[in-house]
C-alpha cells in the first residue's frame, strides 16, 4: 500500500523521549508530519533531538511536557495544538512502562501505577483530542499495544493487564467515532529491545522464599532471550509511520512475523493445548 507524504500534517507521540515514541517521532517527521513529543520529563528530551538532528528533521519536531497521568498537562497538550496549528491529524498513543511479577506478590501500587500509566494516561489523552478531531472531520488514532494484549504470559500480570484493557478500549473507540471521519489502528510489537524491559522487568523479584523463585528464574531466562533476540525497533517506528500515511489501514498490524505466528495459533488451538505449549516453552528458558 502506496504512502503519501503529510507535509504539514500534524501529529501528536506520547511517551516520546526514548524507544518507539523517539523513533517514531523521527520517522513522522521524516515524511512531511509536524510532530509534537509529548515528555514526561523534560530533561530527557536531548536524546530526541540529537536523533532528529541527525535525520535533518529538527526544525519539525516540538516538544512538550506530557506525562500522560497528569490530566492538566493533558489538557495544556491538547489547547496548545489546537491554539498553535489548528489541528490535529494523527494521535499516537505509544507512553508506556512495563512491570513485571507474581499476581499474588504484585503490591497494589504497582498494579495502580501500570494501568494509570498504560491504561488510564491513554483514556485521558484519547479524550482530550477527541474534539479537536470531531471538528475537523477527520483523524487517526494509532494505538501501542504489545503481544500481551493478546496473550498472557506468567510474570507478565500487570503489564497484559494493561494492554489487555488497551484492546477492549480501542475495539470499543473505533466503533464510536467511525461516523466521525476518525480511524483506530493496533500496534502489537513482540519482543524489542527497547528501554521499557529495562525500566520495569530487570527489577522483578519475589518475596523472600517465594513459590514462584523457580518459575521467576524461568521467565527471567525467558524475557532477557527474547529481549537479545527482538528485532530492530525501527520496524516498529516505520510501521507506526506508514500507518499514519496511508489512506486504508487493517484494523490491527502484529510484529515481527513471530508475534503472528504465536497469535494465530492461541486463535486456532484449544485453550488448554496453547497453555500447555506456553509452559513448555518457559520450563526450557
Amino acid at each position: 500500500m502506496m504512502e503519501t507524504l503529510k507535509e504539514g500534517a500534524v501529529a501528536l507521540v506520547t511517551g516520546s523521549s526514548s524507544g518507539f515514541g523517539m523513533l517514531t517521532c523521527v520517522e513522522l517527521a521524516l515524511r512531511g508530519f509536524v510532530v509534537i513529543a509529548g515528555i514526561r520529563r523534560m530533561e530527557t528530551q536531548a536524546k530526541l533531538m540529537e536523533a532528529a538532528e541527525q535525520a535533518g528533521v529538527s526544525s519539525r519536531i516540538h516538544t512538550t511536557q506530557l506525562d500522560v497521568t497528569n490530566d492538566a498537562e493533558v489538557q495544556q497538550a491538547a489547547v496548545y495544538i489546537w491554539n498553535r496549528y489548528g489541528r490535529l491529524d494523527v494521535l499516537i498513543n505509544n507512553a508506556g512502562t512495563a512491570y513485571g511479577g507474581f499476581i499474588e506478590e504484585v503490591p497494589a501500587e504497582v498494579w495502580e501505577e501500570q494501568m494509570n500509566t498504560n491504561f488510564h494516561g491513554m483514556v485521558h489523552v484519547t479524550q482530550a483530542v477527541l474534539p479537536l478531531m470531531r471538528k475537523q472531520g477527520k483523524g487517526r488514532i494509532i494505538q501501542v499495544s504489545s503481544i500481551s494484549g493478546r496473550i498472557g504470559f506468567p510474570g507478565y500480570g500487570p503489564y497484559a493487564s494493561s494492554k489487555f484493557a488497551v484492546e477492549g478500549f480501542s475495539e470499543c473507540l473505533a466503533l464510536e467515532v467511525k461516523s466521525f471521519g476518525i480511524d483506530v489502528v493496533m500496534v502489537e510489537p513482540g519482543a524489542y529491545g527497547t528501554p521499557i524491559w529495562d525500566k520495569g522487568f530487570t527489577q522483578m523479584s519475589t518475596t523472600p522464599g517465594s513459590p514462584y523463585q523457580r518459575m521467576l528464574d524461568k521467565v527471567l531466562a525467558f524475557s532477557r532471550k527474547s529481549a537479545q533476540q527482538g528485532g530492530n525497533p525501527e520496524e516498529v517506528a516505520r510501521l507506526v509511520a506508514h500507518i499514519a500515511c496511508i489512506k486504508r489501514p487493517s484494523f490491527r498490524y502484529a510484529l515481527p512475523r513471530s508475534t503472528r505466528l504465536t497469535i494465530g495459533a492461541k486463535a486456532l488451538m484449544p485453550a488448554r493445548l496453547f497453555q500447555r505449549i506456553l509452559a513448555s516453552v518457559l520450563e526450557r528458558s
